[in-house]
């Protein structure tokens, strides 16, 4: 056992299900709110085959270095932003500035000073791109002055640690 007496499927557990809790909270919210959603991480595509249900009918905008998803959970092409996040996404938030609902940014290592940084560095990213009233899901804290956060207890998730994922709000 290690960080605070969890082993590390334990911890892979809470992050997961304060992962659905999350989108599942920021499905609910933006159902009225227009937009496309980003899926910043595809890897297996267990996320994305999640957004495409809580999510039908939008337009998911997936960013990674490359495609190894599951085959059933292969995007469009022409919904597909390849290469590294530093010059995907801020190429793409200039373009949707102010036109996404809701960002799930799973993009953390195994390095956690990395992988903090990485997610302070997409924040003002993803505030630029997210609609007033939009959601950021992630699994890095992404704090802004722009950003209203969202305790997992308040949607369903009480019995998890309040840094097992992290849920946003865009004020305004």
């Amino acid at each position: 056992m290690n960080k605070g007496g969890k082993t590390r499927l334990e911890r892979f557990i809470a992050r997961v299900v304060g992962q659905r809790c999350g989108i599942d909270a920021a499905a609910a919210a933006t159902g009225a709110l227009a937009g496309v959603v980003w899926e910043v991480g595809l890897g297996n595509g267990r996320t994305y085959d999640h957004l495409r249900d809580r999510f039908a009918g939008r337009d998911i905008i997936v960013f990674d270095r490359q495609v190894a998803s599951h085959p059933d959970c292969i995007p469009p092409q022409d919904m597909v932003r390849l290469g590294d996040f530093h010059d995907t996404v801020p190429a793409e938030a200039t373009r949707s500035a102010g036109a996404v609902a809701m960002v799930h940014a799973d993009v953390g290592s195994g390095d956690i000073a990395a992988s903090r940084a990485l997610g302070r560095w997409l924040t003002p990213l993803f505030v630029q791109a997210l609609a007033p009233g939009g959601y950021l899901v992630g699994d890095q804290p992404m704090e802004d002055a722009a950003l209203e956060p969202i305790a997992l207890a308040d949607i369903g998730a009480a019995d998890l640690a309040p840094d097992a994922y992290f849920v946003y709000r865009k004020r305004g």
